[in-house]
């Protein structure tokens, strides 16, 4: 992959109008005894009509969570989804069948996501079959073929099973059956984090290509940064059920401002060995708190190098550091 994103929609046709808002999301699980996990805790964002917007993060921040529940895999325990102008939260009934067609999800493992006892042609047709489609069964199975063509795939594979194809060409799979219902927005939660490096390239590219052709609207979920800075526009950074950054995401990548973001960013290797050698590592000390007893004020303070004891009760406050830079302020950052 090479290094080809700028600002402004690249990969789609961002037009600066937004697809959803997102206000003040929260998802928290009971896990017995009365406690509860955290797992997304107030986060707010925008997504605009044909961007892909990354959100990044370790493992157990919640970002896979986000993207759940942006599409209402699961229930939100509080805040605002406002889709297409309308406030999605609480939807019910016909209105919440109507909107699983418009926006879909791309796991991370095809192996575990398609079930092995369909073959691949009846797993494409599942949303065909669900929200009514096709008119014939003529018109189905085209329809499944043409998908199986769009994705890289044959036409004959309609008629085998998950365990007969590769990694990359069962992703292909998953991606066919999320195209199906003709989404306006698709979570893609680590879609190519199970795949080889050498299939990675081809299947975002892939992505990329169907986001141009179809005008799609992405949310791409990883924690591989150098994945996520060549398909996004803009991106955003959690941390333990909070976001911490988000802005462009050239933006991000060469001005990080907050603590973590830096830390994150000095982890990726750089191919020049020169530079590598020399730069400064950012390393984080300690382990991720619980989400089940996230630390008070700033949730960052226990591996945060600039924390204060002032942090231990000053939430930081989440402001515009320069156009379209948001980042959860403290102390440390002007």
């Amino acid at each position: 992959m090479t290094d080809g994103t700028t600002n402004g929609g690249p990969n789609g046709s961002a037009n600066g109008q937004a697809l959803l808002q997102v206000k003040d999301l929260k998802k928290h699980f009971h896990v017995g005894r009365g406690a509860m996990l955290k797992a997304v805790d107030g986060i707010s964002l925008e997504i605009k009509k044909g961007e892909t917007f990354g959100l990044v993060g370790e493992s157990g921040c919640g970002k896979s969570t986000a993207g759940r529940t942006l599409i209402r895999l699961y229930e939100p325990s509080g805040g605002q989804i406002v889709y297409g102008g309308r406030d999605i939260s609480q939807a019910t009934g016909e209105e919440a069948h109507s909107l699983k067609r418009k926006m879909q999800m791309i796991f991370q493992d095809p192996q575990a996501s398609l079930n092995p006892r369909m073959v691949v042609g009846d797993i494409v047709a599942e949303g065909i079959d669900i929200h009514g489609l096709a008119d014939s069964t003529k018109e189905r199975n085209d329809r499944v073929q043409e998908l199986l063509e769009t994705v890289g795939l044959n036409r004959e594979h309609a008629n085998r099973y998950p365990h007969e194809f590769s990694g990359g060409q069962r992703q292909r799979i998953g991606i066919a059956r999320a195209l199906a219902v003709d989404p306006d927005f698709i979570v893609a939660d680590e879609p190519v984090s199970a795949l080889d490096v050498s299939i990675q390239a081809q299947v975002i590219n892939l992505m990329k290509k169907l986001q141009r052709e179809r005008n799609l609207t992405y949310m791409f979920i990883s924690h591989d940064l150098s994945v996520v800075k060549y398909i996004s526009d803009r991106v955003g950074v959690m941390y333990l059920g909070v976001m911490v950054e988000m802005a462009p995401s050239d933006e991000l990548y060469s001005n990080p401002v907050h603590p973590y973001t830096q830390a994150l960013l000095s982890a990726v290797p750089v191919p020049d060995p020169d530079v590598e050698n020399e730069r400064e590592r950012m390393v984080l000390e300690g382990d991720v708190p619980s989400p089940v007893n996230p630390p008070s004020g700033c949730r960052f303070r226990t591996r945060c190098p600039y924390a204060t004891e002032a942090c231990a009760h000053d939430e930081p406050v989440w402001r515009e550091v320069s156009p379209e830079h948001w980042v959860a302020a403290c102390h440390c950052i002007d």
